[in-house]
């Protein structure tokens, strides 16, 4: 019997949706406090070992210089001492021996471990968490287990490890098969010609393999990168809980935003008042202007609205006696181009100054220039 698998389903979110939607900032912060970060171990190895190989190549002469003279120190005038086995002396040739492998091997080792950190930093950033730290069933679940195993990431890992292995052997013949005359050469060396060279040949050997594998590092963290970003992606859904989480309910916003706009209304027609004049279409847009020289150079816009609004600022114009005065062009412009509280542009001082001539010469008082 042959059954019909769509695989698409196997990408899917919770409920069958895609996850088509790249990862929020929110998501990626609760990623990472987790120690949820994508980085490239292999990339950090090839630095690391890379590093201090070409230290002990930098370092290799010292460090045989040191080694040679404790260990002709440890067999020659140690034996001859009367008391070599006593407590102090022993403590002595212990101290000797711990201070020459840190004069040694300290450089190398320090090395190593900053071109970790810095490669590390590099990838992540500071990240200190202990939430990897803690016990995860799911880890030991056969399930789980069997999943892992067969998986994508499992196949990719089996390429990549084939893919070193074939790197690896490949470099060394060809290096090594450079080598082959010298080899042949090496019986007719003393001891100490055949340990230089066979020293010098694996380091060299070393940082040739671990140049390569940080060549496969850098297509390894392309995949870490794109993975973990797949990974990441979210559903539509997701991301509409998320914004319900961050921002409150839709509805709750909806009505914070009528009260705000509640508000605003309500200062604004207490400004109404204060203006020197309503200026209307007569009926569609209604704007309150107010001159004070003091305050700025030119009239501001104390309200403006249009239809039900218009109307209620002249209501209002009226209770206080405010001036009304219907100018069709000059109501609809300063309704489009000035904000409120913003004072008129200088395009409309000289419509705007002829309103306000008219207004105080209504109220019998000298006309503003």
């Amino acid at each position: 019997m042959i059954y019909d698998i769509d695989l698409q389903l196997f990408a899917q979110g919770p409920g069958g949706e895609d996850k088509t939607e790249k990862a929020t900032p929110k998501k990626r912060r609760e990623a990472r406090k987790k120690g949820q970060v994508f980085q490239s171990r292999e990339i950090t190895t090839a630095m690391v070992l890379l590093f201090t190989f070409i230290s002990l190549r930098i370092f290799g002469a010292n460090i045989y210089d040191k080694l040679k003279m404790f260990f002709v120190k440890a067999f020659t005038e140690y034996p001859l001492s009367s008391d070599l086995y006593m407590p102090d002396i022993l403590v002595r040739i212990f101290i000797d021996g711990v201070l020459v492998f840190f004069r040694t091997a300290g450089p190398v080792l320090a090395i190593s471990l900053i071109t970790g950190l810095i490669v590390s930093y590099a990838q992540v950033g500071f990240l200190f968490t202990t939430e990897t730290l803690k016990p995860d069933l799911s880890r030991i679940n056969p399930l789980n287990g069997m999943k892992r195993l067969f998986s994508l990431r499992s196949l990719i890992e089996l390429v990549k490890a084939i893919l070193k292995v074939a790197v690896v052997a490949w470099i060394a013949y060809s290096y090594l098969n450079g080598k082959a005359q010298t080899i042949v050469s090496l019986m007719d060396m003393d001891i100490l010609g055949i340990a230089a060279f066979i020293g010098v040949t694996s380091v060299d050997l070393a940082i040739r393999i671990c140049l390569a594998l940080l060549v496969l590092g850098a297509f390894d963290f392309a995949y870490q990168w794109w993975e973990f970003e797949k990974n990441m992606k979210m559903t539509k859904q997701e991301v509409k809980e998320e914004l319900k989480q961050t921002e409150g309910n839709p509805e709750i916003r909806a009505r914070i935003r009528q009260k705000q706009r509640q508000l605003s209304m309500r200062r604004m027609m207490q400004e109404v008042p204060k203006a020197d004049v309503v200026i209307t279409n007569p009926t569609h847009f209604a704007c309150a202007l107010k001159y004070d020289e003091k305050v700025a150079p030119a009239p501001v816009l104390l309200a403006k609205g249009q239809d039900y609004i218009a109307l209620r600022i002249r209501e209002i114009a009226k209770e206080n006696n405010v001036e009304i005065v219907e100018n069709k062009p000059l109501a609809r412009t300063l309704y489009e181009t000035v904000e409120i509280g913003q004072a008129i542009p200088p395009e409309l001082y000289q419509a705007v100054a002829e309103v306000l001539a008219f207004v105080y010469s209504l109220k019998g008082r000298t006309a503003a220039s």
